[in-house]
């Protein structure tokens, strides 16, 4: 059985307790890059455009084309993206599957800079290396039509891991701004008024609508549209 993709089940009680911590407008309204946000979580001190991040890594840290958990996915520019877009990896599902956190892509309630995470991300590339992505779009409640190129995975070093757990204890609005990503996830999800049960259910017929999604991409079926 197919590991479902999104932890929403998971989600939906650390967002809860999360969403009702305390938050200033200055939190709420925090306005994330996606390199900005790669950069704390991952501690890969890499600056630019999400595009110049692979060359810049060269010499200074490993690269390689197989996922791992605090990688940093480096997309190629594309005419709709033309910045690229970096994207850290969260966990590994499959050998075609993976949840990443990022930044500032898809709109959320009508918002873009806005963190989104362990959103599913499958290679759907004819070689498996990870070349050819689709991703969650959050405003499809579904995966995105569009394919994207990618260059690789840059891996943190021991110095860009301990950077990474120090910045996220400075910056808590991070966590915040996750909590009210995935909080927003599951209301969009859920008929107002439902019950307890009718959640579960309808939290469950969503997952397995994107593990159908994930087995139809890697097949090789694709679409256009984000």
């Amino acid at each position: 059985m197919l590991k479902r993709p999104r932890t929403l089940l998971g989600s939906l009680a650390v967002a809860a307790v999360l969403s009702l911590a305390p938050s200033t407008g200055a939190i709420a309204d925090t306005y994330w890059q996606c390199a900005q946000f790669a950069r704390v979580m991952s501690g890969i001190q890499i600056f630019g455009d999400a595009y110049t991040w692979w060359k810049q890594a060269v010499g200074r840290y490993q690269e390689g084309f197989q996922p791992k958990a605090g990688a940093v996915l480096c997309f190629k520019p594309t005419q709709r993206m033309r910045l690229g877009h970096v994207a850290v990896v969260t966990q590994v599902l499959t050998d075609r599957v993976i949840q990443i956190t990022h930044a500032n892509w898809s709109p959320i309630d009508g918002s873009r800079g806005k963190i989104e995470k362990d959103v599913t991300l499958i290679d759907v590339s004819q070689a498996g290396d990870w070349s050819l992505v689709k991703v969650w779009y959050d405003p499809n409640r579904d995966m995105g039509g569009s394919t994207y190129p990618t260059y690789g995975f840059i891996y943190p070093d021991a110095q860009a891991r301990l950077l990474a757990a120090t910045g996220f204890s400075k910056a808590e609005n991070a966590a915040i701004n996750m909590a009210q990503s995935a909080a927003s996830q599951v209301a969009a999800a859920v008929r107002p008024g439902a019950g307890p049960m009718n959640i579960l259910n309808q939290a469950a017929d969503s997952t397995d609508r994107i593990g159908a999604l994930i087995a139809a991409a890697t097949r090789g079926d694709s679409s256009s549209g984000k």
